[in-house]
């Protein structure tokens, strides 16, 4: 199973998680969460680039309340909680903002 993205070919699971993280870009994300009736604008950006940065310091996508208290912490309580968060990914913030930031399946999620 693969995405199409300008012209290329990336691969990934069946759940589409992208297999190989190198391949992923700011189109690729787009097109990720187009498949799964997101459209993107700046506070999804901004968890989506959040959540880059924290795998980058961390090697581990958070699992969801990880993600929650991170958020909350740095962008402060009214973008760090529940009800915000599945707002923006309403088929859960850390399976679905992982997915669309090409990151792994969070630890914890099934």
């Amino acid at each position: 199973m693969a995405y199409e993205v300008n012209g290329q070919t990336v691969e990934h699971d069946e759940e589409g998680y992208i297999t190989n993280l190198g391949d992923w870009t700011p189109e690729l994300a787009e097109v990720i969460a187009k498949a799964e009736d997101i459209e993107m604008d700046d506070e999804r950006w901004e968890v989506v680039n959040f959540l880059r940065e924290y795998y980058d310091e961390y090697q581990i996508a958070p699992a969801v309340r990880v993600l929650i208290k991170s958020v909350k912490k740095t962008m402060g309580p009214e973008k760090g909680n529940n009800k915000y968060m599945y707002e923006l990914f309403p088929y859960g913030p850390a399976k679905q903002a992982c997915k669309i930031a090409g990151l792994p399946k969070p630890t914890g999620c099934v």
